[in-house]
């Protein structure tokens, strides 16, 4: 079913026929449906894995708790006083969940410049070229950069620009040609992994 499907997606994009955009319309209204039961299945699996922590009492269940308490009140939330401005679904939000992610992700940043320490001592030549090229950049996107002349900001941007991008073009590349190879094997029935069985 999956591979009928699969090639039924793939072919409409080649065959500009009229059946095809209806079929490409109804699966992606199967889509949303699929995705809210899936929704639906996640947060139940989700609810019952940390009531099994909290019931047991295992390590950690004091978080479980928490866990669960904030998704009761969010859902209640939602489904009593809707998620428009003004309402208690979007304060908690605001106010709650939103600091609480900008506090995850600033941690990062500790995490980052670790790693970044640790990548740019120059070792050996591709370090030391990383570390070159790095500072450069840097030097080149800030006001000090900006007052020794134009060349520095001009060589950080083409730095940017060029190799750069060029890099990253040839990741997305691998990434889609990764893509197509693991959807075709899905298609063809050989990768069997995501149903849970054996490759």
């Amino acid at each position: 079913m999956v591979g009928v499907f699969g090639f039924a997606m793939l072919i409409q994009y080649f065959v500009p026929h009229p059946l095809g955009r209806v079929l490409y319309g109804r699966v992606l209204e199967w889509m949303q449906v699929i995705f809210a039961a899936g929704l639906v299945l996640g947060g139940a699996t989700y609810a019952m894995s940390h009531l099994r922590t909290v019931s047991g009492r295992r390590e950690g269940w004091i978080y479980s708790l928490l866990a669960l308490a904030a998704l009761t009140l969010m859902l209640a939330a939602g489904l009593i006083g809707g998620i428009d401005r003004g309402t208690l679904f979007l304060w908690l939000f605001n106010n709650l969940q939103a600091p609480l992610q900008q506090t995850v992700f600033s941690l990062l940043a500790f995490f980052v410049a670790s790693a970044a320490y640790r990548g740019f001592r120059a070792r050996n030549i591709d370090a030391a070229l990383l570390l070159i090229v790095a500072l450069v950049v840097m030097l080149g996107r800030i006001p000090i950069g900006e007052m020794t002349g134009p060349f520095l900001p001009d060589l950080a941007r083409w730095l940017v620009d060029v190799p750069a991008v060029a890099a990253k073009r040839g990741i997305l590349i691998g990434i889609g040609l990764g893509s197509v190879a693991v959807a075709l094997r899905v298609m063809l029935g050989i990768e069997r992994a995501w149903l849970g069985g054996r490759r």
